[in-house]
């Protein structure tokens, strides 16, 4: 029955965008009640979906498949000029995301964010898989830090957590700033302990190319599962996890860029660092991406995280690889990834991928 409703609620969702997106002349023949016309220019539909194919050498033995990585759809409804609501979904997981916004002053001085949403901790967690590089998104470091996968001992939260924000840009939008409390348990989950995490984010515009980064996180993390990279906490302890980044971005071409006609060449690199109990981690990327002709970029990018510093747990990735946009935000993908974990023999990651968006 839950899957029913939801089902009809999007059905719901997607009539009414599909009248939002009809001009003044065909609403006028249609002779639409005026509160469907106004709810259809009030609400906005967007989705996406990354689809492709692994082929992975490791010990000197090949493997492959075809996998979905993400099938998302989210619906934006705009309450009043000043508030408004998201949902997000994920078809091929979970509920992702769900929130409201008020913006209490006049420009984007001060608005408050209360839900569930990606939490503030790096350059690249906040961003969208459609606008990132790489096919694997993002980088070791905040793949493990921001808790979009691969620590055991606080479950996979996807980089999103339950919790309040405030957030804004000032000084003629050149300082943008992120100041938020939150469970710290990941999506769909109340607080496992009874301490909250606090995370802040402020980001100076030097130049509109260039852009300068700092993100910090104060909390502590419940142990759901042992792990190989803290293998001194134990299951149900409150331990300490804190984080921080340091990054810059450059832009060739600052305003007026797409990612189908009108596109730039950009360089990211960010240095991160967190501490889990009494267990150190660090690591650091650099991104660059290139057009070279109409919508074909070349793609690089070389990614170190050591997961425990005492114990020597690192591991470097090289990736190469081209992307095409063949319309809007919609792309294909061919990368390469060289992994070097010390812990294992190195192994070899090619990947295509195609991503279809609205």
């Amino acid at each position: 029955m839950q899957k029913r409703g939801f089902l009809l609620t999007i059905c719901l969702l997607v009539c009414v965008g599909l009248s939002a997106q009809k001009t003044d002349t065909t609403a006028t023949k249609l002779k639409m009640p005026a509160w469907v016309d106004s709810l259809s220019q009030r609400i906005e539909l967007h989705g996406y979906a990354q689809a492709g194919y692994t082929w992975k050498h490791q010990d000197d033995v090949n493997s492959n498949t075809f996998d979905i990585k993400r099938v998302l759809f989210w619906a934006k409804a705009k309450i009043t000029d000043r508030w408004s609501f998201l949902f997000m979904h994920d078809f091929s997981s979970v509920v992702q995301e769900f929130y409201t916004d008020y913006r209490f002053t006049g420009g984007k001085e001060l608005s408050v964010r209360l839900g569930q949403f990606k939490n503030s901790y790096s350059m690249q967690n906040p961003l969208s898989p459609t606008k990132l590089d790489l096919i694997d998104c993002y980088s070791q470091s905040v793949v493990y830090l921001a808790g979009c996968g691969s620590d055991p001992l606080n479950g996979v939260q996807y980089g999103r957590d339950l919790g309040l924000m405030v957030f804004g840009d000032l000084f003629k939008d050149k300082l943008h700033y992120e100041f938020a409390v939150m469970n710290g348990s990941g999506i769909n989950r109340r607080d496992n302990n009874n301490y909250k995490d606090v995370i802040g984010k402020l980001e100076y515009r030097i130049i509109p190319n260039l852009r300068v980064v700092a993100t910090g996180q104060l909390g502590k993390g419940h142990a759901l599962e042992e792990s190989i990279y803290c293998p001194d906490i134990k299951v149900g302890e409150n331990y300490a996890r804190n984080r921080w980044s340091v990054g810059a971005e450059w832009k060739h071409h600052a305003e007026g860029v797409d990612y189908w006609k009108n596109r730039t060449a950009q360089v990211q690199v960010e240095v991160l660092g967190g501490r889990d109990g009494n267990n150190k981690s660090i690591g650091a990327y650099a991104t660059a991406c290139v057009p070279v002709w109409k919508g074909l970029d070349v793609i690089a990018s070389a990614d170190y995280f050591n997961y425990n510093r005492a114990l020597g747990m690192e591991q470097m990735n090289v990736v190469g690889g081209i992307q095409y946009w063949f319309y809007k935000i919609c792309r294909v993908q061919l990368q390469y990834t060289n992994a070097n974990p010390a812990w294992e023999k190195h192994y070899g990651n090619l990947q295509a991928q195609v991503q279809v968006a609205f």
